[in-house]
Parts: structure tokens; sequence; C-alpha cells
């Protein structure tokens, strides 16, 4: 078995992304303190052709050559935008018809292996800060709310590893 070189890979150029279809998928990101997972949130909604990254609070914004060390090119070719609150985020993809669903540990959650989403709606995913989360005032005005199922002792996965769960879920689902 042989790897394959980066020339065999069949890559998109930046612009053939942006003229791809999406995965009808927007990520948020909610005062995401890491710079390092921010880059590499991009460079898994690049992977899976999310439609947009939504960048809120706190949350680092490109150009930035810490996000840009494990984005690696993927602040240009991914859509991205910045709200000041992620509330206001959410505001405005509830209103763009947009199903808002928190990925968060809390009652009445669904197991992301258990959920279905509606195909024929858009969706958004807000994933939470390192610290404390999804903002409950965030999470008030979710649709749902996703839990990733765990096993172990922790019920804990650094913030861009749940971010490529639940992405290669949700693509394989829609």
């Amino acid at each position: 078995m042989r790897k394959l070189l980066n020339e065999e890979l069949d890559r998109k150029s930046v612009d053939e992304f942006k003229q791809s279809d999406k995965t009808p998928l927007i990520i948020v990101l909610d005062n995401v303190r890491s710079l390092n997972n921010v880059g590499s949130v991009f460079r898994t909604a690049d992977a899976f052709l999310v439609e947009a990254v939504y960048l809120c609070g706190i949350t680092g914004c490109p150009p930035n050559t810490e996000i840009q060390k494990t984005a690696l090119g993927a602040t240009e070719s991914v859509k991205w935008k910045y709200f000041k609150t992620t509330l206001e985020a959410a505001e405005e993809l509830k209103q763009n018809n947009f199903l808002v669903y928190a990925i968060e540990q809390a009652e009445k959650a669904v197991m992301l292996n258990n959920f279905i989403p509606q195909k024929e709606r858009k969706m958004a995913v807000v994933f939470g800060n390192e610290v404390k989360g999804v903002g409950q005032e965030v999470v008030d005005i979710c649709d749902g709310v996703i839990e990733i199922p765990q096993q172990g002792t922790k019920h804990s996965l650094n913030i861009s590893v749940s971010a490529g769960i639940v992405i290669w879920d949700l693509f394989l689902k829609l």
C-alpha cells in the first residue's frame, strides 16, 4: 500500500470550493478562547464543505497567524462572519429559518447517534468555549441540544474534537 501524494488527492482550489454545493450547516463558536481550536474548526469545516463559520464574542478572527497555523488556509475557503455576541448570531440564524442546536450536556439533550436532522431545513450548531461550554442564554433560545455520547470518566472533549465528531456525523446525515 502506497501513500498518496498531495497532487493525487483531487483537492479543490479556493475558487472551486466557493463554487461547490455546501453542506447546509453553519458552525457557531461561542467565545472560544484557543486560536488553535478556531483554526482546527475552520480546517474541518473546509474538509466537509460547511456553509460558514460564525465567530462570536472573544473568539479570534482571521487574519491571525495563530489561527492560520491549524487552519492551513481554510480561512480563505470557508465563509465566516463575526458577531459581538453568540445570542445575536443565533437570533439571526433563527430569523433566516435555520434550526439552531447547542452541542452541550443538558436536560432533554438528544444523543448525537440518535439525532435525525430535518433535511428540509438548514441547521446551525453552537460549540461552547473551553471553560463554560455554550452560554445558558444561548441554550435557552436553541431549538434543541445535541450531546456527544461519552463513556469514560471525563465527559469532556476539546472543542475542536467535538466539532470534528459532530460535523462528520451531520455531513453523513445531511
